[in-house]
């Protein structure tokens, strides 16, 4: 398992099939942005999205898209705020906004965003 910070810097991947983005860590959701779509819920009872942790990664399911890439344009990216497993999620230094850019051939390009960026707090 790698850790998120391990993931921004070496610029590993995750990936990506029909609605479901593998992430290579493991993490605590607080939010995800898919186009106009602000996600929060993330009970079993969500009706908007479903995430499964792995041993080695987690698995995100959009459960309102047949396809996610389909959802975005090619300049658009699926947004979220986390913390890391283990950190301590009521510290805001602890918040990390990922952008993730789906690409050809199943990729997904993890990027932190600007700290300054406007995320639709």
């Amino acid at each position: 398992m790698h850790s998120i910070e391990e993931v921004l810097s070496k610029k590993l991947y995750g990936l990506h099939y029909y609605n479901r983005i593998i992430l290579p860590f493991k993490a605590h959701f607080l939010k995800v942005i898919v186009s106009d779509n602000i996600i929060t819920d993330f009970s079993t009872n969500s009706k908007g999205i479903f995430i499964r942790e792995k041993e080695d990664f987690t698995d995100v399911y959009f459960l309102e898209y047949k396809d996610i890439k389909d959802t975005l344009s090619k300049y658009e990216a699926v947004k979220m705020v986390i913390v890391e497993k283990g950190k301590d999620i009521f510290d805001f230094k602890n918040h990390i906004k990922l952008s993730l850019y789906l690409e050809g051939k199943h990729k997904v390009n993890i990027e932190e965003s600007d700290h300054d960026i406007i995320f639709l707090e």
